[in-house]
């Protein structure tokens, strides 16, 4: 009898184990997961007390599935330089728009179509668009909207561009941001 039990909860583990494994590798895959931002060039948005108290936030791959980001969202996208490596940046262009460069080869450019312009918040600490150019947006792999460690930093990540780094002109022609009212970090 307690072997026919046994065999019962075994027979219940493997199988919810077979569905929950499928379940599982789906939402990480196609939903969101959370990762640890490592480092300085995102400070002070993220990690302002740097490698002593690492923000850990859940980025939402569904948010981009169809490369829908704004200017102000913060990325994590894969390296162009090292394609093993992520790097989570804040969005300051989109494809069309005008942007003054910090040391960039080219002081201004015209963000390609495809393509974003990327910078930490902490310039000259920050591996960027301003090294390597615009991003293609087939390497953007999650959008960061939630803060969920330390539990001293929950918070909803809004949306922001600071005022020096907006865009100076759109495609359409416009100096404005989509109506947005961004504040400056």
């Amino acid at each position: 009898m307690a072997q026919k039990m046994g065999r019962r909860y075994v027979r219940a583990f493997v199988s919810g184990f077979f569905v929950a494994v499928p379940v599982t590798v789906t939402v990480l895959d196609r939903l969101a997961y959370v990762a640890r931002v490592d480092g300085a060039s995102m400070q002070p948005s993220l990690n302002p007390e740097g490698a002593s108290a690492p923000d850990v936030v859940l980025l939402n791959r569904w948010s981009v599935r169809n490369y829908q980001v704004q200017r102000g969202d913060i990325v994590s996208v894969v390296s162009p330089k090292n394609p093993n490596q992520k790097i989570i940046k804040r969005v300051i262009a989109l494809e069309g728009d005008f942007i003054k460069t910090l040391g960039y080869k080219n002081r201004y450019i015209r963000v390609p179509d495809g393509h974003l312009w990327i910078e930490g918040d902490h310039h000259g600490h920050s591996f960027d668009s301003n090294t390597f150019g615009p991003v293609s947006l087939g390497l953007i792999h999650g959008r960061a909207s939630h803060i969920i460690w330390p539990p001293n930093r929950w918070q909803k990540i809004k949306p922001s561009v600071p005022l020096d780094r907006k865009p100076l002109l759109n495609w359409g022609g416009s100096t404005e941001d989509d109506g947005d009212d961004d504040e400056e970090k």
